[in-house]
């Protein structure tokens, strides 16, 4: 199989109170996206307002290629946990500087839309946005590994 290029454009950018990619605390993070107003109005968030929580796409776009991770790493670098082979955590240093995260939707106000627990610093480009649906919520039990629960701590709070 061969690699394919595919070309994105952002359709908003993050606006937070953080500039740092610091690894906890962001429910505290004030934070919200405001669509490209040369290419969307209005009208493109209409309805979003009537879910609780929305999935939001958006790129690293601060990660260097020198720090991008193919293989496997110790999550957060911690040698306490397992080596983790990159499509086995969620970190920022992925192959195609991917992130997303389910956040909470304060308030849709024009082109922006207000959010609690999105993990993205001021001036990421977002990709995309979706509304969490439960029909694709995971079916059945989700399991996970105790050094995932132990990185998750203080992660929210």
């Amino acid at each position: 199989m061969t690699s394919r290029n595919f070309t994105l454009q952002s359709i908003g950018t993050v606006h937070s109170a953080r500039s740092e990619p610091i690894d906890d605390g962001w429910d505290e993070i004030a934070a919200h996206v405001q669509l490209d107003a040369d290419r969307f109005g209005p009208e493109a968030l209409f309805g979003l307002d009537s879910f609780s929580h929305a999935e939001v796409i958006f790129l690293f776009d601060r990660v260097p290629d020198e720090k991008i991770e193919t293989g496997a790493r110790h999550p957060r670098g911690n040698k306490d946990w397992p080596l983790i082979g990159i499509f086995a955590q969620r970190g920022k240093n992925r192959p195609n500087r991917l992130g997303h995260t389910v956040c909470r939707i304060l308030k849709v106000d024009g082109l922006k839309l207000y959010l609690e627990g999105l993990d993205a610093i001021d001036g990421t480009p977002v990709l995309d946005i979706k509304p969490v649906m439960d029909g694709f919520l995971p079916r059945g039990e989700v399991k996970e590994p105790d050094w995932s629960k132990e990185l998750m701590r203080g992660y929210w709070v």
